[in-house]
């Protein structure tokens, strides 16, 4: 009987590279970064500001192009695709949460969260929106905007929004830098406990030592390189 072969990891990032152009000339942002993520595993990213932290995460999800280098999402070399394709590469198996929550402002809580579940063609969108706000705590929320939330209640939203799709990867870039501590968190707590029960791989940037010391390992970086043997420590 003829085995299937080991599903590839959900992010293999080799020698990657970014620069951006400025009036001094090219400003290097990442400088040959190497970092595997395995299914279900939770690396969070940690370092000081203007390290790298969050242009890895805009370069690994595909948002920006990198300078040199290869981003393999799930195998498949992103540089190969055009934005499209990397938009459907995505779709459904990646979640993306960031500090500023990004929710449409003109679409309520169950609509926000439902939008992504309509693209994939989900016939169930509403039903698991609410479902999903339910479990985040904001059942009596549904039909407020997001100005009419609070930032806690927002991040929330945002977290059901990128889990409803039940992805195999979530990109979180500093997903309590926004909220007090009591909101952050329930914020961290509902993310890492929904992440557990889907399965889902996390690669999670923050400046919070103690959220951080939660994922499977810890990965530091320093100007725009990850801090090589001994730099990675184990959570």
């Amino acid at each position: 009987m003829i085995e299937n072969p080991p599903a590839p990891p959900p992010l293999t990032l080799s020698a990657l590279t970014l620069s951006l152009p400025s009036a001094a000339g090219p400003v290097k942002i990442l400088r040959g970064v190497d970092l595997t993520v395995s299914p279900g595993e939770t690396v969070a990213i940690i370092g000081p500001s203007g390290s790298g932290k969050s242009s890895l995460i805009s370069v690994a999800a595909g948002l920006e192009t990198p300078t040199g280098g290869t981003v393999r999402l799930f195998g498949r070399d992103l540089g190969a695709l055009d934005e499209d394709g990397r938009a459907r590469l995505r779709r459904g198996r990646v979640g993306l949460v960031f500090q500023s929550f990004h929710l449409l402002p003109n679409m309520t809580a169950r609509e926000n969260v439902a939008a992504p579940l309509e693209l994939a063609g989900r016939r169930d969108a509403m039903d698991e929106a609410d479902a999903w706000l339910e479990r985040v705590g904001l059942a009596a929320r549904l039909t407020h905007y997001p100005h009419q939330l609070s930032g806690g209640e927002q991040q929330r939203v945002a977290l059901a929004r990128a889990l409803a799709v039940r992805p195999e990867l979530l990109f979180a870039d500093e997903p309590t830098g926004n909220l007090d501590g009591a909101n952050g968190a329930r914020v961290a707590d509902l993310m890492f406990d929904l992440l557990a029960q889907a399965g889902a791989a996390l690669v999670l940037v923050t400046h919070d030592e103690a959220l951080a010391a939660r994922a499977d390992r810890i990965v530091r970086m320093a100007d725009g390189l990850i801090v090589p043997t001994g730099g990675e420590v184990s959570a």
